[in-house]
């Protein structure tokens, strides 16, 4: 009887460990809450610390209040961690993507501003860079950074039922993109990186965009002509 109860605690203890080792890299998640997208996400995070030595945790959160500010939620957060660790966070209410460290010089080891670039192409660069820019060196600021990873897929138009879809795709992308940048610059491979399928993502979002701006310059075309030969019509 004695070992029948023993042995039933050490499965509990063991079953209880795997569920706290089963979120260590989805750290936080109040938005998404789907089994799979965990799975990928702790599977990843903990290949890349297995082969690197520094934890890459994804919080998804409603809201960032009583806090200010999202960096200012980040640095309380990121003190109950003391290995190497980089915190990428979304706000969904706040509508805010994040990234934040405990040690700046992991930031040597991917590229944060192209992580969380609005643009994912140079020619989407360029339309963000004449609608956004309140200055020449904000100009150039905003036309040389492209191929974010995060925003591009949260800024897409979709419909009520897709839209967790739409957040775990574009969070998995730029989790993926950061892990696989940290291990290149480690000079490791990822097994469990999104690799063709991060590209392949990108590549669908450069589609999507090329074709709207073609179709608005078609119909600036369009209606430049229409005024020249009905000049009537807009004279009165």
């Amino acid at each position: 009887m004695n070992f029948s109860r023993g042995l039933a605690a050490l499965i509990l203890i063991i079953i209880f460990q795997n569920i706290l080792v089963a979120d260590e890299y989805l750290y936080k998640d109040e938005v998404i809450n789907n089994q799979k997208f965990t799975k990928d996400v702790n599977k990843l995070g903990s290949e890349l610390y297995s082969k690197t030595g520094i934890s890459l945790r994804l919080v998804c959160i409603k809201e960032f209040k009583p806090f200010k500010n999202i960096l200012e939620y980040e640095k309380n957060l990121i003190k109950e961690f003391d290995e190497p660790t980089i915190l990428l966070t979304f706000s969904q209410l706040d509508k805010k993507v994040d990234i934040h460290v405990n040690d700046t010089s992991l930031y040597k080891y991917f590229n944060r501003e192209q992580v969380l670039s609005p643009a994912a192409s140079p020619l989407q660069a360029l339309a963000v860079a004449l609608t956004s820019s309140d200055g020449f060196d904000n100009f150039i600021a905003h036309l040389t950074n492209y191929g974010g990873t995060i925003l591009p897929l949260i800024g897409l138009k979709t419909k009520e039922h897709e839209i967790l879809g739409m957040y775990s795709a574009a969070l998995y992308n730029g989790y993926s993109d950061i892990s696989e940048q940290v291990a290149d610059a480690k000079d490791v491979s990822l097994e469990n990186a999104a690799g063709n399928t991060n590209k392949n993502t990108i590549s669908l979002i450069k589609l999507l965009f090329y074709g709207v701006l073609l179709y608005a310059i078609i119909q600036f075309i369009r209606r430049a002509k229409y005024k020249r030969e009905h000049p009537d019509e807009f004279n009165k």
